[in-house]
């Protein structure tokens, strides 16, 4: 029975979620009935151009290659179409040595000499191959603005003079209507239908089309009218109600064949062989109208019924393969939690890794040039971090979800008797603090219940005497354990002076206490936490941040319920796996293993964290005791707080960066502690991602709709992580909170959730500042009530300014390609939800300055800066 729970359970969960998962896929892309169409088609618009090659970069194809695809084509028409006279200018006979019927063209644009030597040639081949039917002379000259009305009737009157076949220019069907005149000098109306470029969702295309066709020809009744080309493309941007794709495609096309079988329509199918080298001057669409891809691979067929993706089986096989090891790892590695929690876990890895499989498999789909892959490499890189981001969110949401439990959950111990006391050094350090404030913390040190304990008092780089002779004056009057120190200049921040008192120690010392100059500590925080050292390998005992006088002002509330998120979640999570985040107060440390690593780091600013890591390194054990043991005071104000988290962020690059070798190399570190100190801060990168897709999608905007055929929407699967990313990290947070905080209000979980969104940007710099910098600066974090009016904007302007460009690149979006535009909608959803951070931050901004609900009148007290 063990056997089988640790083995074969496993085994066969993987197994099941492979076979969802295979299930789900097969579901998905199934086959669709489309109505039948005859087996022949009346004519192909053409141009032979291979995979490769291109009129643009003068690469043409071989006699050989055109030969190939006209005997491709001959299986299904006897008619195609041409659009130039010197380019591939052998096309005519060898049609003609197929029997194949031609409608030759002469491309015609703004410049006379070139359109002379087009209209010579095919004169020529018109005199030359009999089986040239007609004649098209340019091909949307005038709707592209090359020639003028009149410069287009002078060529058609001169080649209807020249030549003993019928003529014709080629126009979209408004270009007829729009000019009559044009008419009554060609021989037959040459009309482009394509719904597509008109927003026509694809059920309806074929309908209207016929539709334009009749308006034609109630318009001009004796005219003969052609249809030049009338198709759908298989890719291409949502243009309105129309979508791009394989499947409407096919339908446009079978429906158009079908019903107009029984009918007198001269057509020529849009296009026969897809041409990858229109994306430069048609845009992104302009490849995909054949009925044959760039390998002449046949892309749907005529009769029966049409898959939705035809590579769906080597998509899925190769998604199932990758998601199998990693899901059996974790229904292993997890057995011990409830089926919740590696169900969502797994369904998460496997999307995650399915995702990236699609986005590998796009050049099978598409035609991509060097710039694409380029991008392509870009973007897979920016999912596979994002996935990784989300899977590391997965795993603590699981955890806390389904776990049923901590198992590494201390308790504060007993008390021991006076003479069994260990003897604890009291750290305080402090720079530029109102007096007042380390006072009331010196103050409630003066009232722990314990007997075998000093405190040091070390004020660092203060030059204003006013802040730290007061204190020097308290402190003289209190107890001999009470010791003060004023370091006119000091190196090394807040770190040196814990370095500094260090060196001061009594001892006797066996355990050092560290406490923020904010705190307010309560009687009993040595006796219930110092017992804890008897055992020889532990090296850190913890209690939570927890703050006070935050219940009258909201966004007081908001910081301290963000920070309640992390010391009732995030330190649960790391602490079951000895993986703990130290933090500067309210900590106690082994005095003989602090003093045997090093001391603190100065060249950190975040040196408690990486102290932590330290003595994880030298296996000693760290200890979390979920209790309040003392109360500091939250940020003055979102300034503050921002600076705050910019300095965690970059002090967590910082210990990253110097630890590396150790987390990734050879040490004594387990798995889980090095799961956490490398996957720990992701949700911080996450941010700085979110920060790098942020500006991209701001500067990919701007190009779309400054060059529109170079630059078009990205394939909506690679926006999925992004939005994935943006989604979980809205919705995980309150449902742990309501999960592990039953006290913390709706209310208050919504203000958690602003603050936490509105810090992503002070975050993202940070992270990004901490991995290209190698020093920072440590600065004080403002604390209490602020000071009075301060500057709105300045202090969130690079967010606003940000704000700003999302709103505007969303609204030019949406007026450029239609509110109908799907893929349009996808791209300005994803804009918005990128606006949500900074939205967050002026939210944060506003309630910062609010007042206090109850003290509205009282004028506001100096803010308090605390290390």
């Amino acid at each position: 029975m063990t056997i089988a729970k640790r083995f074969v359970t496993p085994l066969l969960f993987a197994a099941a979620i492979a076979a969802a998962h295979f299930g789900l896929w097969a579901a998905t892309n199934g086959t669709l009935e489309l109505i039948d169409a005859p087996p022949l088609v009346r004519g192909f618009a053409y141009s032979g151009y291979q995979l490769d090659q291109s009129p643009l970069d003068k690469k043409y194809p071989s006699s050989a290659e055109l030969m190939r695809d006209l005997r491709m084509l001959h299986n299904y028409t006897n008619r195609i179409r041409t659009y130039g006279s010197l380019e591939l200018a052998e096309i005519p006979a060898l049609a003609s040595r197929l029997g194949m019927k031609v409608t030759a063209g002469a491309w015609l644009q703004g410049n006379d000499g070139d359109n002379r030597r087009e209209i010579a040639a095919l004169e020529t081949q018109v005199a030359t191959y009999p089986q040239i039917e007609r004649v098209i002379i340019g091909n949307e000259a005038l709707l592209r603005a090359d020639l003028t009305v009149e410069q287009m009737i002078g060529y058609l009157d001169e080649v209807r003079e020249n030549v003993n076949v019928p003529v014709s220019t080629a126009e979209p069907w408004h270009v007829w209507l729009k000019n009559p005149e044009l008419v009554r000098h060609v021989d037959f109306i040459t009309v482009h239908l394509l719904p597509y470029h008109e927003g026509v969702p694809a059920d309806k295309a074929v309908d209207y089309a016929f539709q334009r066709y009749q308006e034609l020809m109630e318009k001009y009744p004796r005219k003969k009218i052609v249809i030049g080309e009338i198709g759908w493309p298989s890719e291409g941007p949502a243009i309105g109600a129309a979508v791009a794709s394989k499947v409407n495609q096919a339908q446009f096309v079978r429906e158009f064949l079908a019903k107009s079988a029984y009918q007198n329509y001269d057509y020529y199918l849009m296009e026969a062989i897809d041409q990858p080298w229109k994306v430069k001057v048609e845009g992104w669409a302009g490849a995909y109208w054949g009925m044959f891809d760039g390998k002449r691979q046949m892309k749907y067929s005529l009769q029966g019924a049409v898959p939705t993706d035809t590579r769906w089986l080597i998509k899925a096989g190769w998604a199932t393969f990758l998601g199998f090891l990693p899901i059996l790892f974790i229904a292993y590695r997890f057995r011990h939690w409830g089926l919740g929690g590696r169900l969502s876990m797994a369904i998460l890895l496997q999307a995650c890794i399915t995702t990236l499989v699609i986005a590998y498999n796009l050049p099978s789909d598409y035609y991509y040039s060097l710039r694409d892959f380029i991008v392509l490499i870009g973007l897979i890189v920016g999912m596979a971090l994002t996935s990784a981001v989300l899977m590391i969110y997965g795993v603590e949401f699981s955890e806390v979800m389904f776990k049923g439990g901590w198992l590494r959950a201390f308790k504060r111990a007993q008390p021991l008797p006076a003479d069994q006391e260990k003897f604890v050094s009291v750290h305080l350090a402090c720079y530029n603090e109102p007096p007042e404030m380390v006072i009331a913390t010196i103050e409630s040190l003066g009232k722990l219940d314990y007997t075998n304990f000093e405190v040091i008092v070390v004020d660092n780089n203060t030059k204003d005497e006013s802040k730290w002779k007061p204190v020097e004056a308290y402190m003289a009057n209190m107890p001999d354990n009470f010791k003060f120190f004023h370091l006119p200049q000091w190196p090394g921040f807040k770190a040196g002076a814990l370095n500094f008192a260090l060196q001061q120690t009594d001892p006797r010392t066996e355990v050092i206490g560290v406490v923020d100059a904010d705190y307010v500590v309560t009687p009993d925080w040595l006796g219930a936490l110092v017992p804890h050292f008897s055992e020889e390998k532990v090296a850190v005992v913890q209690a939570p941040q927890a703050h006070r006088e935050w219940e009258n002002n909201f966004f007081r509330r908001m910081s301290n319920w963000e920070f309640e998120g992390f010391f009732r979640i995030g330190m649960h999570h790391r602490h079951e796996r000895n993986a703990l985040i130290q933090h500067g107060t309210m900590t106690l440390v082994r005095h003989q293993a602090l003093v045997d690593v090093g001391g603190w780091s100065e060249w950190c600013i975040c040196e408690d964290t990486e102290l932590g890591l330290r003595l994880l390194e030298e296996q000693y054990e760290l200890r979390y005791i979920d209790e309040t043991f003392g109360r500091g005071l939250t940020p003055s104000d979102f300034n503050a707080l921002k600076s705050q988290r910019f300095r965690w962020a970059f002090g967590a690059m910082q210990i990253l960066k110097r630890h590396m070798p150790k987390l990734l190399g050879s040490s004594t570190l387990n798995f889980g502690q090095r799961y956490h100190f490398l996957t720990g801060w992701f949700g911080w990168l996450g941010d700085a991602l979110q920060l790098v897709f942020t500006l991209s999608s701001i500067g990919w905007t701007m190009a779309m709709l400054a060059f529109p055929k170079s630059f078009s929407l990205p394939v909506p699967i690679m926006l999925t992580p992004i939005l994935c990313f943006l989604v979980v990290k809205g919705a995980l947070g309150p449902v742990l909170y309501r999960k592990t905080m039953k006290e913390c209000k709706w209310m208050d979980i919504f203000g958690a959730s602003l603050a936490s969104l509105g810090l992503s940007h002070a975050i993202a710099r940070g992270i990004i500042a901490g991995l290209v910098q190698k020093r920072g600066v440590f600065k004080t974090t403002a604390k209490g009530k602020g000071t009075g009016k301060r500057s709105l904007i300045t202090p969130i302007r690079e967010e606003i300014l940000l704000l700003l460009a999302l709103i505007v690149a969303a609204a030019a979006m949406i007026y450029s390609r239609g509110i109908e535009n799907a893929d349009a909608q996808l791209w300005v959803t994803m804009l918005a939800l990128q606006s949500l951070p900074y939205l967050s931050t002026v939210a944060c901004q506003i309630l910062a300055q609010m007042p206090d609900r109850k003290d509205k009148a009282a004028p506001p007290a100096e803010a308090l800066p605390a290390n």
